[in-house]
């Protein structure tokens, strides 16, 4: 009877230890996949942080030149302004298609890759 008791000590010794491995592989796994998360939403932070700045300054030089063509620069200010508020108008209205889809399939892909996918 002590035998089997010990053996069942033992085995709830090694159970516990396995699963506090395991739990500890999770946790691990977990802050990996949100370092990789946060590292792309970095990156893509920066991109359209300079991406802005670019068309920023592409819009006043367009809205200089309008303005210019036009001998008012104001005119300018205002065509251009028109021109980004109805592209930003068909970009909001398509937002799903290059917006949330490739974002939803990055968290995807980010999430739910095993290991061994990573290693071949």
């Amino acid at each position: 009877m002590s035998e089997d008791l010990n053996r069942m000590e033992a085995l709830g010794e090694k159970l516990k230890s396995y699963l506090n491995t395991r739990l500890a592989e999770i946790k691990l796994s977990a802050a990996e996949k949100m370092a990789k998360v946060l590292s792309v939403w970095i990156a893509i932070l920066l991109a359209a942080l300079v991406f802005f700045l670019f068309l920023t300054l592409l819009c006043i030089g367009v809205a200089l030149l309008i303005g210019q063509w036009l001998q008012h620069y104001w005119i300018g200010f205002f065509i251009t302004a028109g021109l980004v508020l109805v592209l930003g108008g068909i970009g909001w209205l398509s937002r799903d298609r290059w917006l949330r889809i490739p974002i939803m399939n990055l968290l995807l892909a980010v999430f739910f890759t095993d290991k061994d996918d990573e290693a071949h």
